[in-house]
């Protein structure tokens, strides 16, 4: 299997498995990948999921592009193929958790596609990021592309899929790609820190502030049941907790509740 969970409460890892190819997908491994984050969205007990490679010198370099002709060849097997990374991509995007990809090495293709999709993203300093695809001769689909978009803009999307050039993780943090470049040797530890601090905040805030903040980028007027729901936190007990723990200068225990 070229994906892997692993859970240590409050965190959960999903580790994209295949160092020996730059930790590919095939059809098959895009559909472990949207398994693993619709399993991991259905659990209550996990803070913040981290996204990563294996081996150390790549994210992901995306679609096994050895395996096209058995599984990317027919018209039907390039739907079935656009919906397995359609899918993938969607849970990534809509898991209920914070998410961050900790990004060593080359993040290319579908794997910047999956890095789009997290929340966060931080890289090492000799991480290259791009999507030479042009040099193939595909297209990547809309679903692919939005999240790049949104994420982006539009002119350096087209950057990248026009000049089919890799960009540095300077050039990444310059264009919003990634949130925070740290030493190679650094990156795992520095990015399991933030994901560390992140599920140490209240859970229930975290997850609606992703649904708040996607549900802007949607630009439709928001509705008054909409609008209520960002007063539904003052009636949680975490709200009692961490207003009780900062007047009692503690650390506020998290439930959840």
């Amino acid at each position: 299997m070229s994906v892997h969970v692993d859970i240590t409460k409050p965190l959960a890892t999903i580790r994209l498995d295949a160092p020996e190819r730059h930790n590919v997908l095939d059809r098959a491994g895009w559909k472990a990948l949207c398994d693993a984050f619709e399993r991991l969205s259905d659990r209550s007990d996990v803070g913040c999921v981290v996204v990563r490679g294996t081996g150390g010198r790549a994210f992901s370099a995306g679609s096994d592009i050895k395996a096209f002709s058995a599984q990317r060849d027919t018209p039907e097997d390039v739907r079935l193929y656009s919906v397995a990374i359609s899918e993938a991509l969607r849970a990534v995007r809509m898991c209920r958790h914070p998410t961050v990809a900790v990004i060593e090495g080359i993040c290319v293709g579908g794997g910047l596609e999956i890095a789009a999709c997290c929340d966060l993203r931080v890289c090492g300093e000799s991480s290259r990021f791009g999507a030479p695809i042009n040099r193939l001769g595909l297209t990547m689909s809309y679903d692919e592309l939005e999240p790049l978009v949104q994420l982006l803009g539009a002119s350096p999307v087209l950057e990248i899929l026009l000049s089919g050039e890799l960009i540095d993780a300077e050039h990444a943090r310059t264009v919003g790609l990634v949130n925070r470049v740290h030493a190679d040797q650094a990156v795992v530890e520095q990015g399991y820190g933030l994901a560390a601090r992140i599920a140490a905040g209240a859970p229930l805030v975290n997850r609606w502030h992703k649904k708040f903040v996607r549900r802007l980028l949607e630009r439709a007027p928001l509705s008054e049941s909409e609008k209520s729901e960002a007063h539904a936190a003052f009636e949680t007990k975490d709200y009692r907790e961490g207003r009780e723990a900062f007047l009692e200068k503690r650390d506020p225990l998290f439930r959840g509740e």
